[in-house]
């Protein structure tokens, strides 16, 4: 019998506990948890809200799934050689990752470089000839994983303007006269906005995860599997527009009240299990139109016997060059991170935005606070919102900037195009435009510009993002530029800057983008005290 194998023969000498081999396992999987433990920590702390709130759940269904191919495994001939070695790599990629995300301060790229490592103890243990077969469960670990902060207020954006769009349509088909303006629906008596919390997040990661399951389980042909993986998405975000649409049915029938608390909650709750019912309906269909259809009872193969005796297995690992190797080398780098002081991100000098001067030159201006739920999605640690007039100017100039000590964790700058329509604002163009700020300090830079549109209403906004004395216009690359900076100059601070004006009746967009311009020029004089370079 190959090394290092996981015994599947019934021997007695199979049945007998390999203390060897299972201390050279336990090593391999505790060795390297400091490297992992800020990804841990970070996957904890999402699990605990919301749109996550399946992430405990979903290890337990990968065990399950690959226990069930272990299982399934005592039918398959042995494999004539156990190439280990394949695992080992793999496990060295995943701690290089993870060291990569520990020094430049994402734990997301430490919680994803865990999938990396859990495939390679895995392959470590069983091999590449057998490990490679049970890609599904490893795989399945992906649905327990937050997805990057941009990337979720991008999708959260998109799915709230899709469910309002369809929730209307829904409100049309049941006679109710309704209008929509971005997110907000209105039924004339009552408006709804429907929030992040209604975007359809929150059931769309746990039903994707379900239909992974239930395409695994599903007895029936490949594309079969394809369909109900597929669905997930649509179904959910479907599904969550019409509970959007019977919130709006019984708001203008009986009040606002049915918008909030318990009926809320429980909708929530009736639609979820309707998105599992449908899968299940669908399941049923696709088996209607093979040649030999099966009952539902035995189209899912949903089959727990003899898992004790699977997990026992692990007790009896044979110690092999590669189990030994890549647990040595796991503990090295463990025990090495473990012991490097930690590289802390530079905290800079700055002064608070409650200092920013009201009057500049000869325009005043006041300070609005955001509401507490813009507040909260914004995420800063420090920000301003102040609207300026002068009396030789046309129109007033909004002055806002977002400030963030760490953009490596929390909710981190979004762009304005995303949230925009949100408000019900069309952007009408955007593009890149250059600006000559000569004698401010920061000379000629180029700025997003864009003309937004609210039914008659018109504005001019200019915005970039303000990366330690670079100005972006792009956040995907401003989000690079952080991982730079943080590995290489120790800073992740950084903050988005936008100037809105009017474009009044009559005025045209030349006449508006100098007004904006010659109220740039004292503020840029001013900012680096408080958006540090």
């Amino acid at each position: 019998m190959p090394t290092g194998a996981i015994d599947a023969k019934s021997t007695p000498l199979s049945r007998e506990t390999n203390l060897t081999g299972l201390f050279w396992f336990v090593l391999l999987v505790l060795g390297p948890l400091p490297v992992f433990w800020s990804g841990i920590t970070m996957l904890l702390q999402a699990w605990s809200t919301p749109e996550y709130s399946q992430g405990p759940i979903i290890p337990l269904i990968s065990l399950y799934l690959f226990l069930r191919e272990l299982r399934r495994d005592r039918t398959l001939p042995p494999p004539a050689r156990r190439n280990r070695w394949p695992g080992v790599a793999l496990i060295l990629l995943a701690l290089a990752v993870a060291v990569f995300g520990n020094m430049v301060h994402i734990a997301d790229v430490v919680a994803y470089a865990i999938i990396l490592w859990v495939g390679g103890i895995v392959l470590v243990v069983m091999g590449w000839e057998r490990g490679r077969r049970h890609w599904a469960p490893v795989l399945h670990l992906i649905f327990m994983l937050p997805l990057p902060q941009f990337v979720f207020w991008k999708m959260t954006i998109f799915l709230q303007l899709v469910s309002s769009e369809l929730g209307v349509w829904f409100l049309k088909l049941f006679g109710v006269p309704v209008y929509l303006e971005g997110n907000v629906i209105d039924l004339g008596v009552y408006k709804l906005q429907v929030a992040e919390a209604c975007s359809g997040l929150r059931y769309l990661f746990p039903i994707l995860s379900f239909s992974y399951l239930f395409a695994i389980l599903y007895r029936g042909p490949m594309w079969h599997k394809a369909v109900l993986l597929l669905a997930a998405a649509p179904l959910t975000v479907l599904m969550n527009s019409f509970r959007i649409a019977v919130i709006g049915v019984l708001v203008n029938k009986y009040g606002i009240d049915q918008a909030e608390g318990f009926l809320h909650f429980f909708q929530g709750w009736v639609i979820f299990l309707a998105c599992i019912v449908i899968l299940f309906l669908m399941a049923a269909l696709l088996q209607g139109m093979t040649a030999n259809p099966k009952p539902i009872a035995e189209t899912i193969d949903l089959d727990f016997e003899g898992f004790g005796g699977e997990f026992t297995r692990l007790s009896r690992i044979v110690p092999s060059a590669g189990l030994i190797a890549g647990a040595v080398l796991s503990l090295a780098i463990g025990a090495a991170f473990a012991l490097t002081p930690e590289r802390l991100a530079i905290k800079v000098e700055r002064d608070g935005f409650t200092l920013f001067p009201q009057r500049i030159g000869g325009w005043s201006g006041y300070n609005t606070l955001l509401e507490p739920d813009v507040e909260r999605v914004l995420g800063a640690d420090d920000y301003i919102n102040a609207t300026y007039r002068n009396p030789d100017e046309a129109g007033y100039v909004n002055f806002f900037a977002a400030f963030y000590e760490k953009q490596t964790e929390g909710s981190g700058i979004h762009s304005p195009e995303v949230c925009l329509p949100v408000g019900g604002w069309e952007v009408f163009s955007l593009e890149p435009y250059e600006v000559d700020m000569t004698g401010t300090g920061f000379g000629r830079f180029r700025v997003n510009r864009s003309i937004i549109q609210k039914g008659l209403s018109k504005q001019l906004v200019y915005y970039w993002f303000e990366q330690r004395g670079r100005r972006l216009t792009n956040d995907y690359h401003a989000k690079a530029v952080v991982v730079y900076d943080s590995l290489v100059r120790g800073r992740t601070d950084g903050a988005l800057v936008r100037f809105v004006t009017p474009i009044r009746e009559g005025e045209s967009e030349a006449e508006a983008d100098a007004r904006l311009q010659r109220f740039m020029r004292p503020v840029l004089e001013r900012l680096p005290r408080f958006i540090p370079e």
